[in-house]
């Protein structure tokens, strides 16, 4: 369950965690307050393969349940 209206900011990180790069953790900035918030690729919502950049621009949510993580989607 996501909190808020979307937001709006930037991959700033992105790096495996799991066997054979299977996992993967990254980070979002916030545009307006330059804030971070991590997620994992489960929280990638789009079709085909689930993968960001560095770099690229994204909306997210901020996730209910842990406010210092995002719920990503394109």
């Amino acid at each position: 369950m996501s909190g808020g209206e979307p937001r709006h900011g930037t991959i700033v990180d992105t790096r495996p965690t799991g066997g054979r790069g299977a996992l993967s953790s990254s980070a979002v900035q916030y545009d307006e307050d330059e804030r971070y918030y991590g997620f994992d690729y489960r929280q990638i919502v789009t079709e085909g393969f689930r993968t960001i950049r560095p770099g690229e621009r994204v909306r997210f949510h901020i996730s209910a349940e842990s406010p210092d993580r995002a719920e990503y989607y394109r």
